[in-house]
């Protein structure tokens, strides 16, 4: 499957079930600590850099980037879904959202102090990725932060796994493998968050945040 039609595929899919997905997920950070903890170093670290301007990419229902907002950024959203955007818009006024491809941003280079991608490369085909990495490094700023998460793979023997997502197909990634691909882009390692599943959890995968630097 070539990008575009992997593109298509998942905006079409998230488009059917955008309300449920927005029902589910906006209050995803309620009960989730270290992702309110990771998602404030980030903050911090961009508001040292710069002035602050973020965008969240595959933003979804607009939750997160409203989170950064109150977090003291400039935060807006971008998404492949229409049916998303449209639901963060009508959820958060305030805060501006577009449809957009993370393989062809509509931003100049070098505008962002930070970019977070969160979850949002999971359905990305392997081949694809180095060239929306590139992507990331192009519209950040130097000394701009990038916080990006993920499942982890079973091992680093797996550099990345299908799995079955509900939605749309979906990989899972080595973290020390992408973690050397954002070097590969120019895009340094700074930080590593690890969750473990809890035993409740229907899959029982390692999520990961790496948090890094543009030079």
């Amino acid at each position: 499957m070539v990008e575009h039609d992997a593109l298509s595929a998942t905006r079409d899919a998230y488009d059917d079930v955008a309300l449920a997905y927005a029902e589910q997920f906006r209050d995803t950070l309620r009960d989730r600590p270290l992702d309110r903890a990771i998602l404030g170093v980030f903050a911090e670290a961009v508001r040292a850099s710069g002035e602050g301007r973020v965008a969240d990419l595959g933003c979804g229902p607009g939750h997160i980037t409203a989170h950064l907002d109150g977090l003291g950024l400039a935060a807006f959203g971008v998404d492949a879904s229409p049916a998303m955007i449209e639901l963060a818009r009508q959820a958060y006024p305030g805060l501006s959202y577009d449809v957009g491809s993370m393989a062809a941003l509509d931003l100049a280079d070098g505008v962002l102090d930070g970019v977070l991608s969160r979850w949002s490369i999971i359905h990305t085909p392997p081949q694809e990725l180095p060239a929306i990495l590139a992507e990331f490094h192009r519209v950040l700023a130097p000394g701009g932060h990038f916080l990006i998460g993920f499942s982890a793979s079973e091992g680093p023997s797996h550099p990345t796994q299908v799995y079955d997502h509900t939605v749309a197909p979906a990989y899972r990634w080595s973290p020390d493998h992408l973690a050397a691909m954002l070097r590969t882009a120019g895009l340094a390692e700074v930080a590593r968050l690890v969750r473990q599943p809890e035993p409740t959890d229907r899959r029982q995968f390692q999520e990961v945040q790496l948090l890094a630097r543009k030079a």
